[in-house]
């Protein structure tokens, strides 16, 4: 069973890219070489995306491994497959990492045991809060600009050997 997805590297230090691009070959298990434009966001840091395919839980391991760097803002996206939901994660310095599974269309899916574990804990007051880290807001928030900067960038294709 395979499954499929896309890394966005929104920023990375130019010295840093190298190892990225390791990275992703580690998991991957197949050479991977980016193509690496200018993130306007932030001057003199470069920006990359690829798509990837390999079994379920790839996405989870490249985001596991491109964590190694605190200074990387980054998405990994992997496509729901048969009998596993999609998942989508999101780095941004100071924020970390966060995860969430992903419905067909993209959205967020906040699990019952989830909703249930919110209304136990704490006041009525924090609720839109909680309901906010959930959904990632922060982070959406935090890399949103870096999105839009990419927009019209190259993309790498990349299948994972198995």
């Amino acid at each position: 069973m395979s499954t499929r997805g896309v890394v966005f590297v929104h920023s990375s230090p130019t010295a840093v890219c190298p190892h990225v691009e390791w990275a992703i070959s580690g998991v991957l298990g197949t050479r991977v070489t980016l193509q690496w434009t200018p993130q306007p966001a932030v001057p003199g840091q470069l920006r990359a995306e690829c798509t990837w395919s390999g079994p379920p839980g790839s996405g989870g391991a490249l985001a596991g491994a491109l964590r190694a760097w605190p200074m990387l803002r980054f998405e990994v996206t992997e496509e729901p497959s048969l009998g596993v939901d999609g998942e989508r994660f999101c780095h941004a310095p100071g924020l970390g990492l966060w995860s969430g599974r992903t419905s067909a269309n993209g959205d967020i899916v906040v699990a019952e045991d989830q909703l249930r574990a919110l209304l136990a804990g704490g006041s009525p007051g924090q609720i839109p809060g909680r309901i906010n880290e959930l959904l990632g807001s922060a982070w959406d928030a935090a890399l949103e600009p870096f999105r839009l900067a990419g927009d019209g960038a190259p993309v790498t294709w990349l299948h994972q050997v198995g």
